[in-house]
């Protein structure tokens, strides 16, 4: 996933919704005409692919916006960045949260002045895939609030994505084998992971060359960036 900077926030919920004339039988009909490809002309099954995703992406975007508000109220990590970016003097309102429909593949991104943009049909309804979206996006608030990061400078971006990568719980799936492998093949393993997602976060920079140039700033700055886990203690996961 990559997690660069997202264009302003469209709000584009209410514009996806199908005609009502396609609703019924005769969306019904329409339906069975495109799974069996009798009696239905190519434009008709162009026109129908466009209303099952307008009515896919008002779905997804209905979906992320509950799930949003509801890991705001509940969710341990939200709540916990919610109150650090506080206590840093900084204040994330639920309309600096949006859900859109986004053209790059992405969970997410932030924007210091738009905020984070919830990419609703990439989460694809995965309440935990939005949580921990959204648990990265407010670590890259909190940098923002707390560090006056740059983003224009990739070593600045590269130690965020370290962070966010490392205390949202994205590389949460290796704790499985921590059972199996030990704790220092699984600390191994956490960081292979956080690496790999910052290097793919970092590709997105516009000042990022090529796959190789982000590798080594990733390099560059990893240890620091990795061993600072303010606003926590120590990595929980």
């Amino acid at each position: 996933m990559t997690q660069g900077t997202p264009p302003p926030p469209t709000n584009k919920v209410e514009a996806l919704s199908p005609s009502d004339s396609n609703s019924g039988f005769k969306w019904w009909t329409k339906t069975l005409q495109y799974k069996t490809g009798l009696g239905m002309s190519q434009d008709d099954k162009n026109q129908y692919e466009t209303i099952l995703k307008l009515k896919k992406d008002k779905e997804n975007c209905k979906s992320c916006v509950e799930h949003r508000d509801w890991m705001m109220k509940y969710s341990p990590m939200v709540i916990f960045m919610l109150d650090q970016i506080n206590k840093s003097n900084g204040y994330v309102s639920k309309n600096k949260i949006s859900c859109n429909i986004c053209d790059t593949p992405k969970y997410g991104g932030f924007h210091p002045e738009f905020g984070i943009e919830l990419c609703a049909n990439y989460i694809n309804g995965d309440k935990w895939i939005l949580n921990d979206t959204l648990s990265h996006e407010l670590i890259h608030w909190y940098d923002n609030t707390r560090f006056n990061v740059d983003w224009t400078d990739l070593k600045h971006h590269a130690c965020s994505e370290i962070r966010a990568a490392s205390l949202s719980g994205e590389c949460a799936i290796m704790t499985e084998f921590s059972r199996q492998m030990g704790m220092m093949r699984f600390a191994k393993g956490h960081q292979t992971c956080v690496k790999r997602k910052a290097v793919l976060s970092v590709i997105g920079h516009p000042k990022c060359k090529d796959k190789q140039h982000a590798e080594s700033v990733v390099n560059e700055v990893f240890r620091s960036c990795f061993n600072d886990t303010r606003p926590f203690e120590m990595i929980y996961r």
